[in-house]
């Protein structure tokens, strides 16, 4: 066996992480103190999908060794670390770290390329014998304890949140100033959604692209409900397709409702850019009887209403 009976399941490995874009390299982007706590996000959030836990890997130091960024990793479940395994095998891990890296640096694209050892076992090319990973995983021990630089990033990641929960997502207001300018250039017309107006409840309305305010009463209002306007999205939303969804309510369930229905819409807004329009979500809203808030986004009442 692996582990006796009485000592916990605990093990090592290292993450090799190099951009395959020229123009974006990782470990510049990480020793830049601007962009050090982007990056750590996106890390944090990616490890986090891979195992269904935002404690499911602990990181315990990153290092920046051009043109790699590598991360010491450390497990203290086997089962978490076989969630983890699967994810890298079948390029969840790599698909996720890319996509919180583009929207956490508001880069377009970054692909990536990744290496997993474990003491000198290059585990890529054993990733089909889950069990021998797992042994040199196990065999490695953590020789170290958490980086202080990873414990100051965990506090401010944490306090970010907060932050932004409470003071009406201050940096997402400043994402969407940047990404939704009110008078687009006309080179820019064929990424908008074709659909200028739309039909709601009898009335037409102008589309648009969805606001840092329609962002705050959705998380505010929707309640129980985010999931389903989720799925309802995620038939046109790539970003939120399976197991994104699960993922979040997992990853933000000490937050809350406000937080987890909060980071889905954020994500549909960061993937689909302009074509997250107001028309989807209404549509999203309809389809789960949600009429009330449906009509509050549209300025049709009050918030007296819900009250």
């Amino acid at each position: 066996k692996m582990a006796g009976s009485s000592a916990p399941w605990i093990g090592s490995a290292y993450l090799f992480l190099q951009s395959t874009c020229k123009t974006i390299v990782l470990p510049s982007l990480y020793e830049s103190s601007q962009k050090k706590p982007s990056v750590f996000k996106a890390l944090k959030l990616a490890l986090a999908d891979s195992t269904g836990s935002v404690n499911g890997v602990d990181m315990l130091k990153v290092h920046c060794s051009h043109p790699h960024l590598i991360v010491q990793l450390k497990f203290c479940k086997q089962e978490n670390c076989r969630r983890f395994l699967q994810s890298y095998r079948e390029g969840v891990l790599q698909q996720s770290l890319q996509n919180h890296l583009q929207l956490s640096l508001a880069i377009t694209r970054v692909p990536l390329e990744m290496e997993l050892k474990a003491g000198n076992e290059h585990l890529d090319n054993m990733l089909k014998d889950e069990d021998r990973c797992l042994e040199c995983i196990y065999r490695e021990k953590p020789d170290r304890l958490r980086d202080e630089e990873i414990t100051e990033l965990e506090e401010c990641l944490k306090s970010l949140i907060v932050h932004q929960s409470i003071n009406n997502n201050i940096a997402v207001k400043d994402c969407a100033s940047l990404n939704s300018p009110s008078l687009p250039h006309p080179s820019q017309g064929r990424s908008l959604s074709p659909q200028v107006t739309f039909t709601f409840q009898g009335q037409q309305f102008a589309n648009r692209t969805l606001t840092a305010d329609d962002h705050q009463k959705f998380a505010k209002l929707v309640s129980k409900k985010w999931k389903q306007v989720g799925r309802s999205l995620q038939k046109n939303c790539r970003a939120l397709r399976d197991p994104v969804i699960d993922n979040l309510a997992l990853e933000y369930d000490r937050e809350g409702l406000y937080e987890q229905a909060y980071q889905l819409l954020l994500r549909f807004i960061q993937s689909e850019g302009k074509k997250a329009t107001i028309a989807r979500l209404i549509a999203a809203l309809e389809e789960n009887g949600l009429i009330s808030l449906a009509e509050e986004l549209l300025g049709l009442h009050s918030n007296e209403d819900y009250s």
